[in-house]
């Protein structure tokens, strides 16, 4: 067996391979020059630089497995990979530690000056009364998301002697409070408490640009904000003013909205105490070293016959399990999706029913499936391997039933999400072969297609509701691909629901322009993975 290694990874990497396997090290090639070996090889191990395209992979004719040695796999062709049967893995867990205690230095590195004074030091001066700083010890820090980075953060933060402020909506109390931090149950509730804040959650619809003018406001004046997660959540031009009047007193930033062209960002131009580094959280020699060692045990494992510990990918479950029920595999995923962004809260439990000949077979894929969807909506890592590990470690119960009651469809899959919040159900089914559908959303009977990109609202059951609607969206010069009007088997309902396929992401700024239309309430922009 042969293994191709790109891309600088560490050498670490190879001597653990090279046990099973023959070991290649190349540089970073193109795309056609990857096509014109990948044949050869059983395996492929790369970072970020080499892109492994859907033609990279048909290619790879004997390939068993593709080795991201990092966190993400954006540069990886997954859904191709899935298809041709070839497992991908990463390292999810590889620069947990290198991020948090980036955090920590930068958080001193604000406080005390430590850039500007280094600077002037190293200019000849002596500036000491320039650079008078704060300490941290009895300060509070604001933590927004209490996840494996977060919570080491806090761990280190009250090491030092700082006091806790939480906020993470999909963490339970219990847990924050066991970690010595106070729970906060809403953002309003953080913001004014806090010397300190620093953000540690994924980029998405619900946290881009989450702390802005406004929220900046609510705030201390003289706090202190770092961001070594997701360029976006903080806006950069709104963060620069905040500096500039004095309202933050400094902050540290590591991520940006436009990376690498840091000459976009207005923070670089910022008349004030900013400390700013060129993406630096996982750059570590113990990082880099633990992801190369990470990944290639996995592909040592894979090719020795083994499974891997972090794939994102199907392949990783039993084929005999997986077998009898991939074709039902997307919609659970998507029916895990759909309910919990129609969902709100912290989640408590998770109750999954099969019926027809599903509720005869071994359904623990789809219940992987089902949890991975839910979760991968409000977390970043989440793959077929450790949804359940991160189910039970957050608390969450996971009921699983086969009912002998008669349904629709030759198999039907119910999801049933608790939150402390609302209760919601959503129901998947196959209508044919390959017409996976959403064909129930709590008291409602329906037949969607699911979307990438898909919006649901709830109306009054009056005339021109549709009209009005697609004119906001028309507006907003966003495409609308099919739409549905979701019905209870009451002839007399007042309530329905529109669901729109689209062929964009919806901004918070249209979704308010729906919601003021009268009769419409709580409209939601999902973001599924189909």
């Amino acid at each position: 067996m042969k293994v191709l290694v790109t891309d600088k990874i560490n050498e670490a990497a190879a001597k653990i391979i090279e046990t099973t396997a023959q070991v290649d090290i190349l540089p970073t090639m193109t795309e056609e020059e990857l096509i014109k070996i990948i044949p050869e090889y059983d395996a492929l191990m790369v970072r970020s630089q080499t892109k492994v395209t859907a033609k990279v992979i048909e290619a790879g004719k004997k390939l068993k497995i593709i080795g991201r040695a990092g966190v993400g796999v954006d540069n990886i062709d997954v859904s191709t990979a899935t298809q041709q049967g070839i497992i991908v893995v990463n390292s999810p867990d590889g620069n947990t530690m290198a991020a948090a205690e980036h955090t920590i230095a930068l958080m001193l590195a604000m406080a005390r000056n430590i850039a500007p004074a280094a600077a002037s030091t190293k200019a000849g001066k002596w500036d000491r009364s320039k650079f008078t700083g704060c300490e941290l010890f009895s300060k509070t820090l604001g933590i927004i998301g209490f996840g494996k980075i977060g919570s080491h953060v806090g761990e280190v933060a009250k090491a030092l002697g700082m006091k806790l402020v939480v906020f993470d909506p999909f963490t339970s109390r219990e847990v924050v409070e066991k970690n010595g931090g106070e729970y906060v149950d809403s953002l309003d509730k953080l913001w004014g408490k806090c010397d300190f804040i620093t953000v540690h959650v994924p980029k998405n619809k619900d946290t881009l640009n989450m702390i802005n003018k406004d929220t900046i406001a609510k705030m201390k004046t003289g706090v202190r904000l770092v961001n070594c997660a997701r360029g976006g959540i903080i806006n950069e031009q709104d963060l620069k003013e905040a500096i500039e009047n004095g309202k933050v007193a400094s902050a540290a930033i590591d991520v940006y909205e436009n990376e690498p062209n840091i000459t976009k960002c207005p923070l670089i131009n910022c008349e004030g105490n900013i400390v700013l580094t060129p993406h630096l959280g996982a750059s570590t020699q113990e990082a880099q070293m633990n992801v190369a060692i990470d990944v290639a045990q996995q592909i040592k494992e894979v090719l020795s016959g083994g499974s891997a510990s972090s794939a994102v990918n199907i392949p990783s479950l039993r084929p005999d399990k997986l077998e009898p029920v991939k074709d039902y595999m997307q919609i659970a995923e998507n029916s895990g999706e759909f309910v919990e962004q129609i969902s709100e809260g912290v989640i408590k439990s998770i109750e999954i029913t099969a019926y027809g000949y599903l509720a005869d077979l071994d359904i623990q894929p789809l219940e992987v499936a089902v949890l991975k969807g839910i979760l991968s909506s409000i977390l970043e890592g989440v793959n077929y391997v450790n949804a359940p590990f991160i189910a039970k470690k957050r608390g969450i119960d996971i009921i699983s039933t086969r009912s002998k009651v008669k349904c629709s469809f030759a198999g039907l899959l119910t999801v049933k999400l608790t939150t402390d919040k609302t209760v919601n159900i959503v129901s998947g089914a196959l209508v044919a072969k390959n017409m996976p559908r959403i064909v129930k959303i709590n008291d409602y009977e329906a037949t969607i297609r699911p979307q990438k990109h898909m919006l649901i609202i709830p109306h009054v059951n009056k005339p021109s509701m549709i009209a009005k609607v697609a004119k906001v969206i028309g507006e907003n010069n966003i495409n609308i691909g099919s739409m549905n009007v979701v019905q209870k088997n009451d002839n007399h309902a007042t309530e329905s629901i529109m669901v729109i396929n689209i062929d964009s992401e919806v901004n918070d700024n249209v979704l308010n322009e729906i919601e003021k239309i009268e009769g419409v309430h709580n409209p939601k922009y999902l973001n599924l993975s189909a």
